[in-house]
């Protein structure tokens, strides 16, 4: 927290001064900035510019596992070799998995 050195500090006078009831007043003031907004619908009115899409196209080309790769039985991700951690009935688990 940034402290400001140059400002005046409170004296214990200032500091009883204080009463209660202001006390109560400043910590409804910080409980009345909440608001409670649902966030997809804050995001559904949120657009960005030049952000059109809708005739976009993905095209991804998939390679299917190669000989040193193998797919983990827990995450069932494909991993290579060098990422075994053991084989259980011959079910491979990744050092991920396994940790």
């Amino acid at each position: 927290m940034a402290t400001d050195y140059d400002a005046p500090r409170k004296t214990e006078e200032d500091l009883s001064e204080d009463s209660l009831q202001e006390l109560q007043a400043r910590r409804t003031d910080k409980n009345s900035g909440v608001v409670d907004e649902d966030e997809t619908e804050a995001a559904e009115g949120f657009e960005l510019p030049g952000a059109d899409l809708s005739g976009e196209e993905l095209s991804v080309r998939v390679l299917p596992r190669q000989a040193d790769e193998f797919t983990c039985t827990k995450c069932f991700l494909v991993h290579h070799r060098s990422q075994l951690a053991y084989e259980k009935n011959g079910q491979p688990v990744c050092t991920e998995c396994a940790a």
